[in-house]
């Protein structure tokens, strides 16, 4: 049965999602489930847990942990990729030092100059981990749910020929949302979702029962104040480009330069509760939960009890590798021609096909064009990012930080260049790849 891997096991909320959806899954009974991770207090919890786990539901499989990367690797059939190179203390730079030069990010996960230096702190690591799968278990998959996901999975695409994917659950949530504006049950919808990961279009919606175009629905359901407030960022980006997109307010507003360039900007669109696009949400939820459970075994709170799947792709993937029975997802590979107005070898969000023989990326074509160059100012600064991960190069993190929409809505190049010279010294231990090179400051 198969060999599965999870590297960044000590994010223990997110690992025990995914290890229970593995445990619940009937064909993969008897996995080995490998728990990877750099410190081990949290990966022994974690272990500890699932033992019990298993005994307690009378399951075949195995489980065991490792600080070692490479013994995690080695025979395995498909490896997990879940880390955070920084953790907490990084992200805090990621948040505080751009807001003190005008940049107020909601997120900073993706896009912006927090998602910029995610990605060079990320981009390294993922790579190496790629290079130690050829070598350990080359007929492997590699599953990555490491963000920022589109930079991470461009360098993945330009540095390895291991087949992979990268998953999100924007799709199948925003699903969610759609279902309650158009009053269609999420699984009589059949929906075309393309673009680039946290900024996919739902190009065409359809009732499978009836046949019904849902599109006109939700256009006309999005201007009711009771929609509207509710989601006002991709509401109103609907409403001037033609399409509802992935994503909340609080990740679309750091996308685009409309929505927090300014303090009436941020008023107007950006006043909603957590997540919902005020200024540090996740970082302060982030630090919410740290303090919470500090020097407290979360696991040891946790119901032992196997229930239904979660929303996440991945055991559904596995699960139809083992199997041959197909399932389709929406999935982040690299533009081998998917999108045909996108750049090859970027990455960009598909509708992808599983089945025995591995991972099948569905041709969209053309996006509409506006949909198109919305997404082009995102994977221009995605580019420069990975470049920038993969070289050490430092003028080129100052460029993917001028070509970020938001910065260049709050700043001038020389207030740039300026808070990216303060972010590369502030996170200069996790950036090995810059060690000695400094950014000019004049």
């Amino acid at each position: 049965m198969p060999k599965i891997a999870i590297i960044g096991a000590g994010s223990l909320v997110f690992t025990k999602t995914l290890a229970m959806d593995i445990l619940a899954t009937e064909a993969l009974a008897g996995s080995e489930i490998r728990l990877m991770s750099r410190t081990m207090p949290k990966l022994r919890q974690m272990e500890s847990f699932l033992k019990r786990v298993i005994a307690e539901n009378r399951k075949q499989a195995t489980v065991w942990s490792t600080i070692d990367r490479r013994e995690a690797l080695a025979g395995a059939d498909y490896v997990i990729v879940t880390i955070q190179v920084g953790g907490l203390d990084a992200f805090g730079f990621d948040y505080k030092i751009p807001l003190n030069y005008g940049v107020d990010q909601c997120i900073g996960d993706t896009l912006g100059p927090g998602g910029i230096f995610r990605a060079l702190r990320t981009i390294p690591v993922v790579v190496d981990i790629a290079a130690d799968m050829e070598e350990l278990c080359p007929n492997a998959t590699l599953i990555n749910y490491a963000n920022p996901m589109a930079p991470v999975c461009m360098a993945l695409g330009w540095m390895t020929d291991l087949p992979f994917i990268g998953l999100c659950h924007g799709v199948q949530t925003t699903l969610d949302l759609i279902g309650r504006y158009t009053n269609t049950p999420k699984d009589r919808i059949d929906h075309l979702c393309a673009g680039i990961n946290h900024m996919a279009w739902f190009l065409s919606l359809r009732d499978k029962q009836t046949g019904r175009d849902l599109m006109p629905i939700l256009r006309r359901n999005i201007e009711k104040p009771e929609y509207y407030a509710n989601d006002k960022v991709r509401c109103e980006v609907m409403r001037h480009f033609g399409y509802f997109m992935t994503e909340s307010t609080g990740h679309l507003s750091e996308y685009v330069p409309w929505f927090r360039g300014s303090k009436r900007a941020l008023e107007t669109y950006c006043d909603e509760p957590a997540f919902g696009g005020e200024s540090g949400a996740y970082y302060n939820y982030a630090r919410l939960l740290d303090a919470k459970y500090k020097g407290i075994d979360y696991l040891g709170l946790e119901s032992t009890h196997i229930e239904k799947r979660s929303v996440e792709y991945c055991s559904y993937i596995l699960e139809a590798m083992v199997t041959g029975r197909i399932f389709k997802l929406n999935g982040n590979v690299r533009n081998d021609g998917y999108i045909t107005n996108l750049p090859e070898g970027c990455c960009v969000e598909v509708p992808v096909f599983v089945d025995r023989r591995g991972l099948h990326p569905a041709t969209v074509g053309d996006l509409p064009i506006q949909c198109a160059a919305l997404n082009q100012s995102n994977v221009t600064v995605q580019a420069l990012a990975a470049e920038a991960a993969l070289t050490g190069d430092p003028e080129m993190v100052m460029q993917a930080c001028a070509m970020d929409p938001l910065t260049s809505a709050c700043c001038t190049l020389k207030e740039i260049r300026e808070m990216t010279a303060e972010m590369l010294a502030a996170e200069a231990k996790w950036l090995p790849q810059f060690r000695g090179r400094k950014l000019r400051l004049t």
